[in-house]
């Protein structure tokens, strides 16, 4: 069984904590030590953002987070083998890799997922890998376990949601409000609304993200999805803290966060 499906199984009706990071940021020898942390700080499942040159969907802060961790040498067989070094300790926590094709590309399909399999990954977002041409890698991820995981905005019709949610494994991730990460105004209500309107198409969970930046906006998504998923306001610590400082400090901004679900 995936371990996202368990992962959600276990949980039952408490909301999944999701963060994101950036792997090879601020260098790749810091990534593993990262993860572990997130887990111990309460984290359910971890996506983590493949580095690439041009992140359209991503906002300034995840912007230089690529860039910072190009620029440190980490390419996507580095981030493959980064999955696999946190499998030497935990075999529980589902992984989930977060990109754009390009790189994937570049690798071929069938060696990346062969990889991708080798290293324990569970699931894979390509941001810009639409599902009328997911097919061929979709066919991939699922034969090797690996589960396609989608993007689903706020202007996302009714159709393109029941399209979408037809190829889905995993968890669904639905984008809270226009623009690109880290961005501002989230209005809970809407993103009820549009929660609600994913549930008529699919039984998979539902996870939000995009302008969630701290422990009040956590809570309140946590009452109306499955998932909680967060990403500038962490990479924003991993960009701004001193290395020596760094795992504590994400420590403590993860627990505040699933202490404030919780409750």
């Amino acid at each position: 069984m995936n371990r996202i499906k368990t992962c959600f199984d276990k949980l039952e009706k408490r909301a999944a904590l999701i963060p994101f990071i950036t792997a090879g940021d601020p260098n790749p020898s810091l990534t593993v030590p990262m993860m572990h942390t997130l887990v111990e700080a309460g984290a359910d499942i971890i996506e983590l953002g493949i580095p690439f040159s041009d992140p359209m969907a991503d906002g300034p802060v995840i912007q230089r987070a690529s860039e910072r961790a190009l620029a440190a040498g980490t390419r996507l067989r580095d981030v493959l083998d980064i999955v696999k070094s946190f499998r030497e300790e935990n075999q529980t926590t589902p992984v989930v890799l977060m990109g754009y094709l390009n790189p994937i590309e570049i690798m071929g399909y069938e060696s990346f997922v062969q990889s991708a399999q080798t290293a324990q990954l569970d699931g894979l977002l390509t941001v810009d890998l639409p599902p009328e041409e997911m097919n061929e890698m979709g066919s991939l991820l699922r034969s090797h376990g690996i589960a396609p995981i989608f993007l689903l905005s706020p202007t996302t019709t009714q159709e393109r949601i029941k399209q979408i949610c037809s190829q889905a494994e995993g968890y669904l991730y639905s984008v809270s409000l226009k623009g690109v990460t880290g961005s501002a105004n989230l209005d809970i209500s809407t993103v009820e609304n549009k929660v609600n309107d994913i549930r008529q198409h699919t039984d998979l969970p539902i996870g939000v993200g995009f302008g969630i930046k701290d422990a009040e906006t956590a809570a309140q998504i946590a009452k109306i999805s499955d998932a909680v998923i967060v990403g500038s306001a962490l990479v924003r610590l991993v960009e701004t803290v001193e290395p020596d400082q760094l795992l504590e400090r994400i420590g403590e901004f993860l627990r505040e966060l699933r202490q404030a679900m919780d409750n």
